[in-house]
């Protein structure tokens, strides 16, 4: 097939190289206004039988919805759009169309045997989960600005990744932050520094922590518990734990490079279930946790819905 790429950011170069090299792409059509690609020819991306949307966050919906509108199944990375508005909106005119959203997560192995172990009852009843998500380094200070902020940019990731693995709906959250580093994250109402604690819909707690600053190296954890075992992503020998033998990973592209091209070969294949409705759940999470931080009190995940 034919297939058009737009951005060549750091994401979008990864998915240049994967597409390149994926046995079912015949052409790689690329377009960025700024940047080139050893791989593919610059071109009109819409002009192919599927598009990898990798552009910045505030240009998924247009394009997205562009894509659906000219009935060409589409690749986007999270999030859909910037706001719970502007997604409704995008899931409206996707209506029929096919799309996948890049939750990596769900194809990296560690997550997948998670799940599946959870579902054959290994675990035995399901108690309590903790998840983890640590930069080894903060993000520009540009970039910051128009993030959204750490629930929004950072921990969808987590929020969509729970929903995931425990087949469960997330329906409250109770969210804080601090302010450990720059100056540029306060001025932009942003924290560096995150915690919180929400309640599934059957009453299990999960806790979650992250951080734009450790040092360590790139930390992403989950941990399950329950009345038969505990079972742990993320604890192999690259943790960027003392007492682990590393070297720690240095990044996320690093430590998610395969589920990356596994969530791209799925994309292909059309066998890729991370909808734009996924991504709107972990997106009312993400503005349930904001709401939380900045008003100090628990939110139901309800309350952003209405």
């Amino acid at each position: 097939m034919r297939v058009g790429l737009l951005g060549l950011g750091r994401i979008g170069a990864f998915h240049a190289a994967t597409l390149a090299a994926h046995p079912l792409v015949d052409e790689l059509i690329v377009s960025d206004p700024i940047r080139t690609s050893p791989y593919g020819r610059p071109g009109d991306a819409f002009d192919a039988d599927a598009v990898v949307i990798a552009t910045p966050t505030g240009t998924h919906a247009e394009l997205l919805t562009r894509a659906c509108r000219l009935g060409i199944p589409a690749f986007c990375e999270k999030p859909v759009a910037p706001t719970v508005k502007e997604t409704l909106e995008v899931l409206d005119a996707a209506a029929g169309a096919r799309v996948q959203i890049g939750f990596q997560r769900r194809f990296d192995p560690g997550f997948v045997a998670a799940s599946a172990a959870l579902r054959a009852g290994e675990l035995g009843r399901l108690d309590r989960v903790h998840l983890v998500t640590g930069d080894p380094e903060p993000p520009p200070a540009e970039y910051v600005a128009t993030s959204g902020g750490i629930y929004r940019d950072c921990h969808i990731h987590d929020f969509d990744i729970l929903r995931w693995v425990t087949g469960r709906e997330i329906v409250s959250v109770y969210a804080v932050g601090a302010n450990r580093g720059a100056a540029f994250f306060a001025e932009a109402g942003d924290v560096d520094n995150s915690a919180a604690v929400l309640t599934l819909d059957d009453g299990t707690l999960a806790t979650m922590q992250g951080s734009r600053y450790n040092g360590a190296g790139y930390d992403v954890r989950m941990e399950l518990a329950g009345s038969a075992g505990t079972h742990a992503v993320g604890l192999g020998p690259r943790a960027p734990l003392a007492g682990f033998e590393g070297p720690p990973w240095p990044d996320f592209v690093t430590r998610f490079h395969d589920a990356y091209v596994a969530e791209i070969d799925a994309f292909l294949r059309g066998t890729g279930s991370c909808t734009i409705e996924d991504s709107l759940a972990a997106l009312y999470v993400a503005e349930a946790a904001e709401l939380s931080r900045r008003e100090g009190r628990p939110v139901e995940i309800s309350e952003v819905r209405a």
